[in-house]
């Protein structure tokens, strides 16, 4: 079988949908079987979460392949070349300073209400799950998560909508909506809609999934370690400076790197 240049449009992009509620579907019947099987409630776990959140998004992704790709005799590939150092250069401090933006941007938003209110200690309770397992915690955020999210938002969809016509800059920005969209709450809808611009325009210039899955994990890990062993909840808190300094020295970190790797015309991208 040949790799094939598919394509995501009406149909491709409601069968991603019904990939992700059926595995969503199935980790709840596996989180009740165990649970039935154990005669203890293990949904309740990290371990559980990681490997629900593993079955909820391999799912869609086969769908894709197994629907889409292989009905024509192809198959569903990827590029993970890596880049030259000049490339990591760039592209670490471009995803760095838009960070800062998005802590900025996040702390923007109420976390109190009686609409907000309920849904971020609905929030908070989820993530101190994960952190009662430090462990699975990592594996879920920092492994699983760039991995499986960067094959379907940007290696599936943001690919898949370029090649069915869609102009790349509109691709780069959907991709990034609906990345935001499905992370579910109003917070991190704003860092993921963020940081989604700057993973898709990484891998459309380099063409590699590896460098935004690298960024992805970058942007995770540094989140994990500040959950785990850090009393403070934003960059700003972090660094003790003011949330509009945050913002103009995340403006400034990132700026500089996007006009040499996105804007100036020189910038070779493969060896």
């Amino acid at each position: 079988m040949e790799t094939q240049n598919y394509k995501v449009d009406f149909f491709a992009g409601i069968l991603l949908i019904i990939g992700l509620f059926v595995g969503a579907s199935v980790a709840y019947a596996v989180g009740q079987g165990l649970s039935a099987l154990l005669a203890d409630d293990i949904r309740e776990t990290a371990w559980y979460q990681a490997l629900a959140y593993l079955i909820t998004f391999v799912t869609p992704i086969l769908f894709f392949d197994f629907f889409v790709v292989r009905k024509d005799g192809a198959k569903l590939g990827f590029d993970f070349s890596t880049k030259p150092l000049r490339v990591y250069l760039l592209i670490f401090p471009m995803m760095f300073g838009m960070m800062l933006i998005a802590d900025y941007t996040t702390q923007l938003i109420p976390t109190t209400g009686d609409l907000l209110g309920p849904l971020y200690k609905l929030y908070t309770e989820e993530f101190a799950k994960l952190l009662k397992s430090p462990v699975a915690m990592i594996i879920m955020t920092v492994i699983l998560a760039p991995i499986l999210e960067e094959i379907l938002f940007r290696g599936i969809i943001m690919k898949g909508m370029i090649n069915n016509g869609t102009k790349p800059l509109l691709a780069i920005a959907l991709s990034a909506f609906i990345f935001g969209v499905v992370h579910f709450n109003p917070w991190q809808f704003a860092g993921a809609l963020l940081l989604g611009l700057v993973l898709g325009l990484v891998y459309y210039k380099t063409k590699s999934l590896l460098m935004s899955i690298l960024l992805h994990a970058f942007n995770n890990l540094i989140s994990a370690m500040l959950m785990l062993y850090s009393d403070s909840e934003t960059f700003s808190q972090l660094f003790g400076i003011s949330n509009e300094i945050l913002l103009i020295m995340g403006i400034v970190i990132f700026i500089i790197p996007f006009y040499f790797f996105a804007i100036k015309k020189n910038i070779i991208y493969k060896d």
